[in-house]
């Protein structure tokens, strides 16, 4: 019997479920990401919808029922939302910004790094330049100054953390592009001559797609984590939009009255995402790059 062989997907896929480790924060990073898409439909309250809520319900412990007729599994805040929906609804925001901020720098990035590579000379000067001297500025610090700049709001957050992050992918993409760029093919595909543009995405970028994808699931943990912390300092999404930083700070006032909840719970939601997505890119960096393994 002939038997055949097996398909790349298939042993890559081989390679990562070694990890039981990892396996289970691909499991509560897809368990996250179908709650925060069926929130509207899984929870008992729109936390956002003023109409709904009531103040004769705020501040309530976990396991209270409420006057809306459901159990409030993990309380309400002090406006009279229910926790555990403000949690899911807080999930929608933070991956989508978390994703949106990643993909877009990770294309800014991988273009800036593959043109410094490909021209070199000055356009590898100027345009590596510039990427060391973002790099030399922490990323949550840059962040913190252009959401003052441009002010609150989803499409900010994202542009900021796009501004802060773009610097990490230039440089992965230019570290793999330029080993690559001096290997014999790619001289002898510039020396036919191909179109640059075919250069770079047929023979370049493909060789540069294992750590940037290491790199993308880090700053995309990276990025819930930032906006998490623009929120709770108040200059990140504002109060009246459902994000785990923006739970966690209308809580905090609460801490030392014994209200644990209101902020305890958001922030362990928040910490889950994080650790999940780290692990998976853990994984990945190691069956994308077996010299890594320990």
């Amino acid at each position: 019997m002939s038997t055949r062989a097996a398909s790349p997907a298939a042993l890559f896929w081989a390679e990562f479920a070694e990890s039981k480790v990892a396996l289970g924060g691909l499991f509560v990073f897809a368990l996250a990401v179908v709650l925060a898409l069926t929130a509207p439909w899984i929870t008992p309250q729109n936390p956002y919808d003023q109409a709904l809520l009531s103040l004769m319900d705020a501040r309530l412990p976990p396991g209270s029922l409420g006057s809306g007729g459901y159990t409030h599994w993990l309380g309400t805040d002090a406006q009279g939302r229910d926790v555990l929906s403000a949690i899911f609804w807080g999930l929608r925001t933070s991956l989508f910004v978390g994703a949106a901020a990643g993909v877009v720098a990770l294309c800014i990035g991988t273009t800036v790094g593959l043109a410094a590579a490909f021209f070199g000379g000055r356009v590898e000067l100027a345009l590596m330049r510039l990427v060391d001297l973002q790099l030399s500025f922490p990323a949550i610090l840059l962040a913190l100054v252009l959401v003052a700049i441009l002010g609150q709001g989803l499409f900010q957050v994202v542009a900021a953390l796009v501004a802060a992050q773009y610097a990490y992918f230039a440089r992965t993409v230019h570290g793999a592009a330029l080993a690559e760029r001096r290997k014999e093919y790619i001289e002898a595909a510039s020396g036919i001559p191909l179109r640059p543009a075919r250069v770079v995405l047929r023979h370049l970028l493909p060789n540069c797609l294992p750590p940037l994808i290491v790199v993308a699931t880090v700053q995309v943990a990276n990025a819930i984590a930032i906006e998490a912390t623009l929120s709770f300092l108040g200059v990140g999404m504002p109060v009246t939009e459902p994000s785990l930083g923006t739970l966690i700070a209308n809580g905090f006032q609460f801490m030392l009255s014994g209200r644990y909840w209101i902020s305890v719970y958001p922030g362990i939601a928040l910490l889950i995402v994080i650790v999940a997505i780290n692990l998976v890119g853990d994984q990945l960096r190691d069956v994308l790059n077996p010299r890594l393994k320990k």
